[in-house]
Parts: structure tokens; sequence; C-alpha cells
């Protein structure tokens, strides 16, 4: 089947990006991946990763400041 995404490459670009982060023991949250790679979608990225086997482990943090929670994901397997 033909590939319709037109997207595939920068999608595979920035899982090179953030795969390569992570091995140099970032972790990384949805601001810093579209900070750093430009990347809006920092999950579907890191369900790519995990599809093609890497073990990916995430945590939520709690912002006091604004009492918000986010993700963030490091490579490993432990955390959530």
């Amino acid at each position: 089947m033909e590939n319709i995404n037109p997207n595939e490459q920068q999608s595979q670009s920035q899982c090179q990006q953030i795969l390569a982060y992570l091995q140099n023991g970032g972790r990384i949250t949805s601001l810093s991946a579209l900070n750093l790679f430009g990347c809006f979608r920092l999950s579907a990225r890191i369900l790519d990763l995990k599809n093609e086997g890497y073990v990916i482990g995430s945590q939520f943090i709690h912002d006091q400041n604004t009492g918000k929670k986010y993700k963030e994901y490091f490579l490993g397997g432990c955390g959530e």
C-alpha cells in the first residue's frame, strides 16, 4: 500500500532527534519537544519509537505554580 502521509519523512526525522535526545539521558515533555524539535505531537512520536521496540518510560509531573500536570518521557522502563 502506498504511503499517503505527506509528513512521514518529517515524523521519522523527529523520531530520530527525540531518540538521540533520550539516549543522551534527556527527559522530554511536549513543550520541550516543541521548542527543541518543532514537534507538536510528542505522544505520537513516542508511540512510533515504542512500536520500533524502544522501552520508553513516563511519569506525570505536577507543576506547583500552575497546578497543571504534564507527562515527561525518558528512555527505560521505570515510571508509569
